[in-house]
């Protein structure tokens, strides 16, 4: 069987790629705990300075394994913590699993970006996206709440009126609105994605990496100066919302007419 997320260096540029293509890279617990293994261990790695996150073609990632929660709730099973202090430069990814980011991580979009996959694609410092990628929060069409910062970061990205808008329709935007709203820095023909990239990831190699790393921190840090409570704000909800309870058995017949929807979209 096929390794569900692979990790590969070149030139201090580390690529982390979700790879259950048949399954559109959705967030299996199996998949989570292999990709914050994999970050992890970039991040570790002397001989790494930036990591690259996409996805096996045709999508980098469809959100939670709908079939896996609509079988027992998977990740839901777990109520979100309150945090006490601010998360610094760890990109969260549930209770138990997280994204440390001391160093810079580029997303390289290569085609849907759906929901919790969104929220993989936000927790990156930039997007590239191929001319492929689609984006959609279709959170409130499953019946689950964000928890994965997505209340937070997505309003950074595109304001928040135009993330209400995406949250409460859980309707599709492409590439190309995704880089006039904001989302994405670059939209770039499909073959040139991951070279697009990685040049960028080479023009931040040969940059200080000390003084990277620190200014990143520092973004971090001042985003969180007036509105940082936010994030707490996003964990308490989750947690309200789910102790409220979350039938598996909804989420798998609301499952397919996602799917059936977002193709019409896409």
């Amino acid at each position: 069987m096929a390794d569900v997320c692979l990790l590969a260096v070149d030139g201090r540029v580390a690529t982390v790629t979700l790879n259950r293509p048949d399954a559109r890279n959705a967030l299996s617990s199996e998949l989570v705990a292999a990709l914050t293994r994999l970050v992890r261990e970039a991040n570790e790695r002397d001989d790494v300075d930036v990591v690259i996150l996409t996805g096996a073609d045709p999508a980098f990632c469809a959100g939670l394994d709908l079939k896996e929660l609509g079988r027992d709730g998977g990740p839901l099973k777990q109520v979100p913590s309150t945090p006490s202090g601010s998360p610094g430069r760890t990109r969260q990814l549930g209770r138990h699993s997280t994204l440390p980011t001391t160093k810079p991580l580029i997303g390289a979009i290569n085609g849907v970006a759906v929901t919790g996959g969104l929220e993989l694609a936000l927790n990156c410092d930039f997007l590239v996206a191929s001319e492929r990628a689609r984006f959609a929060d279709t959170h409130a069409r499953v019946g689950v709440h964000p928890l994965w910062g997505l209340t937070v970061l997505l309003p950074q990205a595109v304001g928040i009126r135009r993330a209400r808008q995406m949250s409460a329709t859980g309707n599709f935007i492409d590439a190309e609105q995704a880089l006039a709203w904001g989302l994405v820095n670059d939209v770039v023909a499909h073959e040139e994605l991951l070279p697009t990239a990685r040049r960028i990831a080479g023009d931040i190699v040969s940059s200080d990496q000390r003084a990277v790393r620190a200014i990143l921190a520092t973004y971090d840090a001042a985003s969180r100066v007036a509105g940082g409570e936010a994030w707490d704000v996003e964990a308490r909800s989750a947690a309200e919302f789910q102790r409220g309870g979350v039938d598996p058995a909804d989420i798998e017949r609301r499952r397919q007419g996602v799917v059936d929807r977002g193709r019409s979209q896409v």
